[in-house]
């Protein structure tokens, strides 16, 4: 697959690159045989956008940049944050891919009705009783921004969630 928009994701496989073995954090593609299964059952079959698939080509299975690796596959990602939205009554209204998760009550996924290089919210569906009016927002213009800052930020040893 050719890498358009996530370049600099591919060019910063990893976290800590110069650390002791134990300190380093690659990320860990995953095939493009699992892609195409998680866009048949989250996108009527139709290809994510682009930028999506290279995130999940480059590092779908492990992103150092990400916390999704704290259930053991996207597809489980995607259950948990379908299921927790039930639970607490929310509802995004349109198709989506969770592609982070941050402390069991929020989830940050990207539209994928809007282009090859989505904006990414975040919903807030656990605890909202009026703590978070807005329980549903943009994090960022683009995923690729996104990621770009995440990665910069790990770069200077800040925290990236």
């Amino acid at each position: 697959m050719e890498i358009q928009h996530l370049k600099h994701l591919q060019d910063n496989p990893m976290r800590n690159p110069h650390a002791e073995i134990k300190y380093k954090f690659e990320n860990e593609p995953m095939p493009l045989a699992e892609i195409e299964a998680l866009e048949q059952k989250y996108n009527n079959s139709k290809p994510f956008p682009k930028a999506l698939r290279e995130l999940l080509y480059l590092a779908g299975r492990y992103c150092y940049v990400f916390d999704y690796n704290a259930l053991d596959s996207m597809d489980e990602v995607q259950e948990y944050v379908r299921e927790s939205l039930a639970e607490f009554n929310r509802d995004i209204g349109r198709p989506f891919f969770a592609i982070d998760l941050y402390g069991g009550i929020q989830a940050f996924y990207v539209c994928l009705d809007e282009g090859d290089d989505p904006a990414v919210y975040g919903g807030v569906y656990e605890g909202t009783d009026g703590a978070y009016p807005d329980w549903n927002f943009k994090v960022a213009e683009t995923l690729s921004s996104h990621i770009f800052s995440r990665i910069e930020r790990s770069k200077k040893g800040e925290n990236i969630f």
